[in-house]
């Protein structure tokens, strides 16, 4: 796979987007200093609205991606996404805000550290200087290999296949990544028709945990806890199958499609 220019050129050059997030930037400036509302927010009080924003960023991708099996006009559900990815990026760049005017960081080092790491954790990409290589001839699975690497030599205090998944995440989400990281996942891919099965058992476990008075949530959350530990003292506190099963790895939350 060799790359040429103009098609990479295509996807990358956005012309006048470095305008636009200046002009983001300096109305956010303004609302600081003189919205009283916008003023009094701190990072504590803004979490409630990101996680908001992010389930409606969700929604809207979800929505957009359900529609390509239909026939139809989808210009109001792209702009549905336009305006939720806005609403998400507006929770980055007020976070950033608010550890400029505390004199630590700004929006560029958010974008340089991300820029850095995504170089540094795709060398298959780009050489050490951050230019971009004439080929690319690595597979999937040592791209996943390579991630995984560079991410241990990053944070060699992460000792346990679990540690970076927050425990905030969703119950469902939380048993997912946690089993993921875990090695147990068949890998990628899955059919329509196993989704609505798994769906429906899903759905009908959930209706004898509210009819018994159980909370799924609570007794999920505390089931994954429980298979976390169990896990490292069976396995090992650096024991993955992820290490020896690349297919795995690269359906895992923790591959190239996150960047924690």
């Amino acid at each position: 796979m060799t790359g040429s220019g103009d098609a990479r050129a295509d996807r990358t050059q956005r012309p006048g987007a470095g305008a636009a997030v200046e002009r983001l930037m300096e109305v956010i400036g303004l609302l600081r200093e003189n919205c009283p509302w916008t003023a009094a927010l701190d990072h504590a009080a803004l979490l409630e609205y990101l996680v908001e924003e992010t389930y409606e960023l969700y929604e809207a991708v979800d929505d957009v991606e359900r529609s390509r099996d239909r026939t139809g006009p989808r210009g109001h559900l792209l702009d549905e996404l336009r305006g939720e990815l806005g609403d998400v990026l507006f929770q980055v760049v007020l976070h950033a805000q608010l550890q400029a005017e505390q004199g630590a960081f700004g929006l560029s080092e958010v974008v340089e550290t991300l820029t850095a790491k995504l170089v540094r954790r795709n060398p298959h990409v780009f050489s050490s200087d951050g230019r971009l290589r004439d080929s690319f001839p690595a597979s999937v699975e040592q791209i996943v290999t390579t991630w995984q690497d560079v991410k241990q030599q990053e944070r060699p205090q992460r000792t346990s296949p679990f540690d970076g998944i927050p425990h905030q995440l969703p119950a469902l989400a939380f048993a997912a990544k946690t089993l993921r990281r875990a090695g147990e996942t068949a890998g990628p891919g899955t059919s329509g028709a196993a989704e609505e099965a798994v769906g429906r058992e899903l759905l009908a476990m959930i209706r004898g945990a509210v009819a018994a008075g159980v909370d799924p949530e609570r007794a999920l959350r505390r089931a994954v806890l429980d298979y976390q530990r169990e896990h490292e003292r069976t396995v090992g506190s650096g024991g993955s199958a992820n290490s020896a099963d690349p297919a795995a790895a690269a359906h895992s939350a923790a591959s190239p499609t996150g960047v924690n």
